[in-house]
């Protein structure tokens, strides 16, 4: 079998050889009457009519004075019959090689095997391809090579292909459905003088006219909350945002994440909405509201349950109320596994053991609601209990999947949570918040009482559309160089 130098030098001699005929292989100009589909589809309407078809080489047969060459488009594929007798410049086919992309102009027909069929009268090179296509002779060896090679896995991988079409369908319901709500679609920018909005560490580069660093953003919150200020009730932003952390299946460094704030309403009233968005975008995309993900199939049609943050920390044995300081809690995260670190605080503590020993047990759809307020620095206290706040998350197989609060607008109050953090940060942790006192400048000239969500909408679409990896959702997701 001919090595890999050798075939690509094999297409290299027949590219030299059009060339040498007057052919340009790259041609800027070509004609496309209609795609694959529209053509198979409406076969008695186009049966006497000629027409232009265009697509990559996906398979060539080749039987002396007659070929038989598989083209694919976006839409589909379907079969060119050519032949020494009807079809001009037969002799050039020996010329093209599998993945070379082409125009063909002819009739459709049906084969004696009933196959809709183009009888290609003539055709032309629209690109050659100088690479073997994978499974030709040589394929993507392992996961790593498709993920940095997207663009060749997606081209023989159509399971993901079909993902990734879902993909874009998904994310466009989610937009539909905010817009019919009446909720104003808004950019915030990318590049922040102070991120905020979450717990994570940010990606930090350089301003060279203006002599200062910049961060890039970790979320949309501060910005969306500087609009309800300025007296807009209900607005979103769907955009990237990017976080400087850990690697795993369901942890991308750059992702898209959609947030909303709606002036006036509380958390409840967003819960009910969250409902409301989440089974319109899964039945939009999806036909069903019986998600399998795995092995197992969770069922989104409302109303959801409601679980209780402590109530569920005393389950999986962490009861709240008695691991009540940070020595404890540290005993016990040691307990179940976790590794120590000094720079972590009580609320660093708790939210480990969550993620550790609480979070995999909800199956979900669940709401987990009323959490600490050592966690919750942006979202309000509870009316009832000033230790909780009017925060709740979206769980599905053990993932966050969305999480809200009845927003935080007393600016006092916003300031001391704001210390606090600044607080955790300068003893070392990278997560915490940064003091932000041009948002503090904001609340004080009045921000309504306001509920706000958010949700990582790759890790949402990686659960519903039943992928084992978050990259899975990207087309083309960091990789390590190498």
């Amino acid at each position: 079998m001919a090595t890999f130098d050798e075939l690509r030098q094999q297409r290299l001699d027949k590219l030299k050889l059009l060339k040498d005929k007057g052919i340009d292989p790259y041609p800027i100009r070509s004609r496309k009457d209609y795609t694959n589909k529209e053509a198979l589809d409406n076969f008695t309407k186009f049966e006497n009519k000629t027409i232009y078809l265009t697509g990559r080489v996906v398979g060539i047969r080749s039987h002396g004075k007659i070929s038989f060459f598989d083209i694919e488009d976006d839409s589909s594929k379907i079969q060119l019959f050519l032949s020494l007798k009807s079809t001009k410049n037969y002799d050039l086919l020996e010329l093209f090689d599998l993945g070379d992309h082409i125009e063909a102009k002819g009739t459709l027909f049906k084969t004696s095997a009933g196959e809709i069929t183009l009888n290609v009268e003539e055709y032309k090179m629209l690109s050659k391809s100088i690479r073997p296509l994978p499974g030709e002779h040589f394929g993507l060896q392992d996961e790593e090579e498709k993920v940095r090679k997207r663009y060749v896995d997606l081209i023989t991988n159509k399971e993901l292909k079909e993902k990734l079409r879902l993909k874009s369908k998904f994310f466009q319901a989610c937009r539909d459905y905010l817009l019919k709500e009446n909720f104003l679609e808004v950019d915030t920018p990318i590049l922040e003088l102070i991120p905020g909005g979450a717990e994570a560490e940010p990606f930090m580069t350089h301003h060279n006219s203006l002599n200062q660093d910049l961060y890039l953003r970790i979320a949309l919150e501060l910005y969306l909350k500087r609009l309800m200020v300025a007296g807009f009730d209900k607005v979103f932003g769907i955009g990237k945002v990017f976080r400087n952390e850990g690697m795993s299946m369901q942890h991308l460094q750059e992702f898209t994440m959609m947030e909303c704030y709606w002036a006036y309403s509380d958390y409840e009233d967003m819960m009910e909405f969250v409902q409301g968005l989440y089974t319109y975008m899964i039945k939009e995309t999806f036909g069903t509201l019986i998600i399998k993900y795995k092995d197992e199939e969770i069922d989104f049609t409302p109303p959801w349950p409601k679980v209780k943050y402590s109530e569920l920390m005393k389950e999986v044995g962490c009861d709240l109320s008695e691991y009540d300081t940070l020595e404890k809690l540290r005993k016990k995260g040691l307990e179940i596994g976790l590794s120590d670190d000094s720079k972590l605080d009580k609320n660093r503590w708790i939210d480990r053991i969550y993620k550790k020993i609480a979070r995999p047990t909800l199956k979900g759809p669940v709401f987990l609601i009323d959490h600490p307020i050592e966690i919750s620095p942006l979202a309000k206290s509870k009316r009832d209990n000033s230790a909780f706040v009017d925060r709740f998350q979206v769980l599905m197989f053990g993932a966050e999947v969305g999480n809200a609060f009845s927003e935080l607008n007393d600016p006092i109050d916003q300031l001391n949570r704001f210390k606090e953090q600044q607080n955790m940060r300068d003893k070392g942790d990278k997560e915490a918040q940064m003091m932000d006192q041009d948002f503090i400048e904001a609340l004080e000239y009045g921000m309504p009482p306001a509920s706000g969500f958010g949700v990582g909408l790759e890790r949402f679409f990686m659960i519903v559309a039943n992928l084992s990896n978050i990259r899975e959702t990207e087309f083309f997701p960091i990789i390590k160089k190498v």
